[in-house]
């Protein structure tokens, strides 16, 4: 059966150009949506009154999650550090990837062990399969919990949290595992989609309350929603180009955020920027980091 083509009704959020957008996460104490500049390096926060404010990284950044404490742990190639929003003062939790030469963290988010789970991607050229997914306790201990992948993408869980999806944005495939949300532990994994580019390819992603996966597709302007088994239902066509990962937000969690990033090739000159839009169902929240 043939995906329903939408074209939502997008407005743009943020005044100031992204290099490399990613990690929308939206703050339902504040009504505040954080994010990254993966390139600047940044964490960016646009208020709930429209300002927006931008904190500098001394190296590259890939991720960040909400804490309970309200500070911000960021993912970022030196590994995951705690920011003090006030202050913007960095802490190292710990560091997963331990330095390892062509690699750097880039997608994560806090699962419903509460647990915080950060990829990697392989920076090689051409890649090899080094990239890996690390999961991160409060008290930074941490584990490895995949690995032989290219560009550890898309993570995001069903809504009773038994099932973690799963991407490699390289290699332009969808899996997803059998979730415990006491232990973190995973089942066996199960291929449910592999990707077209002309579907986008697969990068960051979120799910909604309904149980499907919405994967933004980077190549092609496209945000996928999926079925829970694999299939592309509805592709919403959107004003950018290159739309890197959707979050949902609002008071009813209905708003859908998506982050971009810069393209500037043939007839494409866009710069990042941050785009919503309202939908029906909706989105799954996603847990604080407990510490």
């Amino acid at each position: 059966m043939p995906s329903t083509i939408v074209h939502p009704e997008a407005r743009h959020v943020l005044r100031t150009p992204l290099h490399v957008g990613e990690s929308p996460t939206w703050d339902d104490r504040t009504g505040d949506l954080w994010l990254v500049d993966i390139l600047a390096p940044a964490v960016v926060c646009i208020h709930a009154d429209g300002r927006e404010s931008f904190f500098r990284m001394p190296a590259l950044i890939g991720c960040l999650a909400l804490c309970d404490s309200g500070r911000i742990a960021v993912a970022l190639q030196t590994g995951v550090h705690l920011m003090d929003p006030a202050s913007g003062a960095l802490e190292l939790l710990c560091n997963p990837d331990g330095g390892r030469p062509k690699s750097r963290l880039n997608d994560g988010k806090v699962g419903p062990d509460g647990h915080f789970w950060v990829g990697t991607r392989d920076e090689t050229i051409p890649q090899t399969t080094n990239g890996r997914l690390y999961r991160i306790a409060p008290d930074g201990r941490f584990t490895q919990a995949l690995d032989g992948l290219k560009t550890s993408n898309g993570l995001a869980w069903s809504p009773d949290g038994r099932t973690m999806f799963h991407s490699d944005s390289s290699q332009q495939f969808l899996q997803s595992f059998d979730f415990d949300p006491e232990s973190g532990s995973l089942g066996p994994p199960r291929r449910l989609l592999d990707f077209t580019n002309a579907e986008g390819r697969p990068d960051g992603a979120a799910t909604d309350m309904a149980g499907f996966y919405w994967s933004a597709g980077v190549l092609d302007g496209k945000l996928n929603r999926i079925s829970p088994d694999g299939e592309i239902v509805e592709v919403y066509q959107l004003p950018v180009s290159g739309p890197t990962m959707p979050c949902f937000g609002g008071p009813d969690m209905r708003t859908l955020y998506v982050t971009s990033l810069r393209r500037k090739d043939g007839l494409i000159d866009e710069e990042g920027s941050v785009i919503a839009f309202e939908v029906e169902v909706p989105g799954v929240p996603v847990p604080r980091f407990p510490i």
